[in-house]
């Protein structure tokens, strides 16, 4: 499908004829446009030049083409914060803030947290903008989604400790009161790889080349070591994996082990405690 659209189109006409869904035409809209959602409804009438009606074509196309809409934007809201993203990092999507919210309620005064895989940082700098005594560390293999993730700690105003490493590999002897994690979880081959966002996103954030539970295995196996006695391990895991990564946890002996749902009702967040 090509898209056309012609200069001296109103703002009122494209919202109701553009070929995506009303909330995305909004998004489009505000960003060809650089105006903001109140600016849609008060300039209703206002009409396109061909400078603008060709620049919104090209945003449009690449979502009719399947490009995610936040890469077309380049960012996405996480945690009531704003997140740049990019090509080099997963899209933050609303199942992750489930983490955070667990990680916030267990991370002790003064604690310190570690995120292992924090592609654009979202899950480390949530919790350090609400936790402004913790001190947050992030890992992460990929120094392009480093540099993503420290932006993002710039733009939101927190102080996060980022670290190149494979998992636990850059920090040693370091130990933490609590560790979190959305590493990759879907298996090699799995059909949802050629779907939807999924297909524009990093491989390497989203499978394992494996079985799915690999880079799960590797962080359970590795956290005792880096946990303070009583500290938490939360791991986010694909919708079929709750019952594996609970055995993984209760294997490696950990205490309190247990699943939590999202908004969806699914299993998506398993942990316990060291």
């Amino acid at each position: 499908m090509s898209v056309a659209i012609e200069a001296g189109a109103s703002i009122r006409q494209l919202q109701a004829t553009l070929p995506l869904d009303p909330l995305e035409n909004r998004i489009l809209l505000c960003h060809a446009l650089d105006i903001t959602r109140v600016g849609l409804i008060t300039g209703s009438e206002r009409t396109l030049t061909e400078q603008e009606a060709q620049q919104l074509a090209a945003l449009v196309q690449r979502r009719v083409d399947g490009e995610p809409i936040a890469y077309i934007v380049g960012e996405r809201e996480f945690f009531g914060l704003r997140f740049q993203v990019s090509p080099a990092v997963l899209i933050p999507r609303p199942d992750t803030e489930l983490i955070v919210e667990l990680a916030l309620e267990r991370l002790p005064q003064r604690g310190r947290l570690l995120d292992m895989g924090t592609g654009s940082g979202a899950i480390a700098v949530s919790c350090a903008h609400n936790r402004r005594d913790a001190k947050v560390t992030a890992l992460d293999l990929s120094e392009d989604a480093l540099a993503v993730a420290r932006a993002n700690a710039v733009a939101n105003g927190v102080d996060v400790r980022f670290l190149r490493s494979d998992w636990f590999g850059a920090i040693e002897n370091e130990r933490f009161d609590l560790i979190a994690s959305n590493p990759p979880y879907i298996a090699s081959g799995d059909e949802h790889l050629s779907q939807g966002d999924l297909r524009f996103e990093p491989p390497g954030a989203l499978t394992d080349h494996a079985d799915g539970l690999s880079a799960l295995r590797t962080i359970v196996d590795g956290a005792p070591a880096h946990l303070e006695p009583g500290g938490w391990l939360l791991l986010e895991h694909g919708y079929d994996q709750a019952d594996a990564v609970r055995d993984l946890l209760q294997q490696r002996g950990f205490q309190d082990v247990q699943s939590w749902r999202d908004l969806a009702g699914i299993e998506r967040v398993s942990g316990g405690r060291r």
